[in-house]
């Protein structure tokens, strides 16, 4: 079974055109398809078109969540929902083409485990193009997943990947991140970017500040979740011998001046270096300390979680990873 994972804010006047183009796009291709759409605090009748569709197509499912949760937790309650070996999400506003969906699976009949779409050619204004650029290439210099789009919501998983990447805040986009940090195999196809025909854009101006702080996080799990200390107290030990650096010139300056007075060096207590070095001491104590913490969080809320990720078992019970008329990984054995 493939399932298709669909959040859905304001969106009205999109989903019944969407749900033709899935329904022809699954009998076209023979596909075993469910429709996942997420109510993620709709006031425009949206969750009433979605009844509508239930009542009419037994594969459609929704979930109407009280009020505006935001997408990340919109596609973890849709990822909980599905039941399909492969998982494809879209957003609801037409701009993505359920048409592109069998490349989507021909690319994880090459082996891969999440295929992100790429709006080459995008019909977004400029505001949101540019800084876009700026924050994919940044999210590539710091985690080593180098993907033109990261803010595209068009994308294919396996549904395994989710039993190891927990969504939460922002973190949606992050997805291919956090699964290449498990060893899942990531890759991107160009897909078609169309023209909002209804509605408007729900992202502003804070969507970048946002998205820059949740790159933050992501750097730190992907590289440091299971050590922080090596974060925390590389920066301790770079502070602490800056000030250390600091005091001992000071020192060396106040023994000059006591061994030749007649130099008339500047009294040591003027120097705002004495503030500088002392307060790079402090500081670097402090991250010192804040890793030991981190240390211990982790050693002790981290025990039930696996610290790995198992590709394919032998003679052992439990889940191996699956697909939608495509064969497993090529090295998966059964």
């Amino acid at each position: 079974m493939l399932s298709t994972v669909i959040p859905v804010r304001d969106e009205l006047d999109s989903l019944q055109a969407l749900h033709g183009e899935l329904a022809d796009v699954a009998r076209q291709n023979g596909y075993d398809l469910e429709m996942i759409f997420i109510d993620d605090g709709s006031t425009d009748g949206s969750w009433e078109a979605i009844e509508r569709l239930a009542a009419a197509d037994p594969r459609v499912r929704g979930i109407r969540f009280r009020r505006n949760f935001g997408k990340a937790a919109a596609l973890s309650a849709g990822f909980d929902a599905a039941q399909g070996e492969l998982v494809v999400t879209l957003d609801a506003d037409l701009q993505d083409d359920p048409r592109e969906i069998p490349r989507f699976l021909a690319e994880i009949d090459k082996g891969l485990d999440c295929v992100s779409g790429w709006k080459q050619v995008r019909h977004d204004p400029w505001h949101k193009t540019g800084p876009s650029r700026v924050f994919n290439w940044l999210v590539g210099r710091l985690t080593g997943v180098k993907l033109h789009d990261h803010n595209c919501g068009f994308k294919c998983y396996r549904r395994e990947i989710f039993d190891e990447v927990r969504l939460y805040g922002e973190l949606h986009r992050f997805v291919p991140v956090l699964a290449a940090a498990r060893g899942w195999k990531v890759g991107e196809i160009v897909v078609n970017h169309r023209p909002r025909q209804h509605g408007r854009s729900k992202y502003g101006v804070s969507r970048i500040i946002k998205g820059f702080l949740d790159l933050l996080t992501v750097y730190f799990l992907t590289g440091f979740e299971q050590r922080p200390q090596h974060l925390l107290g590389t920066l301790g030990i770079l502070s602490f011998f800056a000030g250390f650096c600091g005091l001992a010139y000071l020192a060396i300056y106040w023994l000059v001046d006591k061994l030749f007075p007649g130099m008339n060096l500047e009294d040591i207590r003027n120097r705002p270096l004495v503030i500088y070095s002392m307060s790079a001491l402090l500081l670097g104590g402090q991250f010192i300390s804040m890793g030991f913490l981190a240390e211990l969080f982790t050693a002790y809320y981290g025990r039930s979680a696996r610290p790995y990720s198992i590709k394919s078992r032998v003679n052992l019970p439990g889940k191996v990873a699956g697909t939608l008329r495509v064969p497993s990984a090529p090295n998966d054995r059964p």
